[in-house]
């Protein structure tokens, strides 16, 4: 599991475009659990899009389904840099999306609703309100046996998983008390409370996890 495959290339940013190396690094890792996970999935939402890498990646080799990105509005101009650099007939242009203040994004272009939810290194980054909030939207609007696929660092039971998760928390946590890593057992109720069963749970690399919600009646 986790091999590169022949099409696991280096990225090349567009021309004064953000770059993430967390992206490309974790690319390939988590494409291979998403093509198990989305076997069925027809239209999936990635919430918290970011620089857009992840979706120029996992889109043209997720044929089967459609890849709609989202994030506040201040990203849009580097998610849209990336597709236009690598573009897919089954990726869309992002949606604006503040936890803050908005209920899921539909695209008017294609409503179709969404089956799948999946956010990659965004639990630690927005505060624990927006936390509960993202896991009632999507407990809301997933229809039964829909799908929340999130990727990221977790503490179990308070405790970390490395050493290196514990300096990254403490940098998170200098630079926005409300961010932190999450713990698991903390994650998982708010996740019940909104229809949201853990389903499955892989150990990625880079003491990461990768946790599947599936809704359930």
């Amino acid at each position: 599991m986790f091999n590169d495959d022949a099409n696991n290339t280096q990225s090349i940013a567009p021309e004064g475009v953000p770059f993430s190396q967390a992206c490309e690094n974790n690319k390939q890792p988590i494409l291979e659990i998403l093509q198990k996970e989305l076997q069925d999935a027809t239209h999936v939402l990635e919430v918290g899009s970011g620089t857009g890498q992840h979706s120029v990646y996992f889109a043209p080799r997720l044929t089967h389904l459609t890849w709609q990105t989202s994030d506040v509005s201040a990203h849009h101009h580097i998610i849209n840099a990336w597709h236009a650099a690598y573009p897919a007939p089954n990726l869309y242009a992002p949606l604006a999306f503040d936890l803050s203040c908005d209920s899921i994004p539909i695209n008017k272009a294609n409503p179709t609703s969404y089956d799948a939810v999946f956010t990659a290194n965004t639990l630690h980054i927005i505060s624990w309100a927006l936390v509960k909030t993202l896991f009632e939207l999507v407990g809301n609007t997933l229809p039964l046996e829909g799908k929340l696929i999130v990727y990221g660092p977790f503490n179990d039971n308070g405790l970390y998983s490395s050493e290196s998760n514990r300096q990254f928390d403490l940098s998170l946590r200098q630079r926005d008390s409300n961010s932190g890593i999450r713990d698991l057992q903390d994650v998982i109720k708010v996740a019940q409370k909104n229809k949201l069963q853990l389903s499955h749970q892989y150990s990625m690399p880079a003491n990461n996890l990768i946790l599947v919600f599936q809704k359930q009646s």
